[in-house]
């Protein structure tokens, strides 16, 4: 039996002379007012998220520190997110998930507060970057697990909605870095980080208008420890669920992860960063195709459909291997991008219709601890295996893992088979 906190009490009821005679209009299927909230809220910051790394990696470097430096700031950044996830979405069960997020937001306002200011003042105690950039990865674990969770309290339409959502990650994915770098530029990565804190305060703001009444939650009176235990237990209950982040951790080590620093290292050298900058904004473009047509494409099979997109996936290390011109490889990663983001708004909107709301903060922390958390690995683990096998035997095997990728999940018949709830009806 589950309980349910109130987020935010429900308005009284009017008095029956009070009520208009004809019957109220339907709430959009997408664009609700407290959609539109939430959408300010994510792509702000997203945005804020998206100028970061390279905000702190360019102003250090620019200010005289080393790469060593750089890569140090970065792992501060991300390891507190990869190890809390956990507890975030413990957190926002608990607390529910619209609270958390206002709290992450304003402890992310205060990091990159004194981010600006540190920057403005100059980074002579690196002790203190490190330990904000840990706050703001800390804020984002606690964020992350409600990101996900919101979306069915706020659109009948779950697909369509994730589908913009989606459409937004991949713009600001694509603005935030070179806003960052055209600031960072002009001397000022302080700027960078007022902006953020800008943003920040907007989607804090915005949160704290939604309207959300009471939402699910689980049982008061139980430990972390117990609801940490619980939510394993409905993460390992779905077979679909488990298996499908089963063959992702084998996909991020051999595939995902070192692909970007194996794409670097071939394209750099033979057409210059210009070009693989495009290369790169091409996935971008590629992936608002994909959140569009997700937005409307609407199948029975919705994991099985997002994994037949998926096969796009190893057209750009096949074209990297096949040394092809760079208008080629910016075609493929137009086709990448539309498959990631077909299959990333059919993921997103099954893990949120299939898995009840009492306990999905803490099931997509494990997803996400999951599909995410072996990333850096892959990553770390590029440069020695290319030492020892070379650059085209690990980019070859890359591309054979992202080829069996999508045909081990049409082959796993939880996954193939899992239909798609419908709409909720409007009210």
């Amino acid at each position: 039996m589950s309980a349910h906190l109130t987020d935010q009490p429900a308005p009284s009821s009017p008095s029956p002379s009070s009520l208009p005679s004809s019957s109220p209009s339907p709430e959009p299927a997408i664009w609700s007012r407290n959609f539109r909230r939430y959408f300010t809220a994510r792509s702000a910051g997203l945005l804020s998220w998206a100028m970061l790394p390279v905000a702190v990696s360019a102003g250090l470097l620019s200010a005289g520190h080393g790469l060593d430096t750089a890569g140090y700031a970065m792992a501060f950044l991300v390891a507190p997110f990869a190890g809390l996830v956990l507890f975030g979405g413990v957190l926002a069960d608990r607390f529910t998930a619209r609270r958390m997020m206002i709290i992450a937001d304003l402890a992310n306002l205060t990091a990159h507060v004194l981010l600006a200011v540190l920057f403005w003042h100059g980074v002579d105690r690196l002790w203190q970057l490190y330990a904000l950039l840990a706050v703001a990865g800390t804020a984002n674990a606690l964020f992350q697990p409600g990101a996900s969770s919101t979306v069915p309290l706020i659109a009948r339409d779950v697909q369509g909605a994730n589908g913009v959502l989606r459409t937004s990650e991949a713009i600001t994915g694509l603005g935030g870095p070179a806003l960052a770098g055209v600031l960072v530029g002009f001397g000022s990565t302080g700027a960078v980080m007022a902006l953020s804190a800008l943003a920040y305060a907007t989607s804090a703001a915005c949160l704290f208008a939604l309207r959300l009444g009471t939402v699910p939650a689980p049982p008061a009176g139980h430990s972390l420890w117990h609801n940490l235990a619980v939510g394993w237990h409905e993460f390992r209950s779905r077979d679909w669920l488990w298996s499908v982040i089963l063959i992702w951790m084998v996909y991020a080590v051999l595939a995902w992860g070192p692909q970007l620093s194996l794409a670097a290292g071939v394209i750099v050298p033979a057409h210059g960063p210009t070009a693989f900058g495009l290369i790169n904004c091409a996935l971008g473009a590629g992936t608002v195709a994909g959140g569009l047509l997700a937005i409307r494409y609407k199948p029975r099979r919705p994991l099985a459909a997002g994994a037949v997109a998926m096969f796009a996936y190893p057209l750009y290390p096949l074209a990297i291997l096949l040394n092809a011109p760079v208008w080629l490889l910016a075609a493929a990663q137009v086709l990448v991008g539309a498959g990631i983001g077909v299959w990333g708004v059919m993921w997103s909107t099954a893990v949120q219709t299939q898995v009840p709301g009492e306990v999905l903060n803490r099931v997509h922390a494990y997803e996400v601890a999951g599909s995410v958390g072996l990333y850096p690995l892959g990553s770390a683990l590029t440069g020695p295996a290319t030492h020892a096998f070379g650059t085209t035997q690990v980019l070859t095997a890359g591309t054979l893992v992202a080829l069996l990728t999508p045909l081990a999940l049409l082959l796993t018949r939880p996954i193939r088979t899992l239909p798609r709830v419908p709409d909720r009806p409007a009210d």
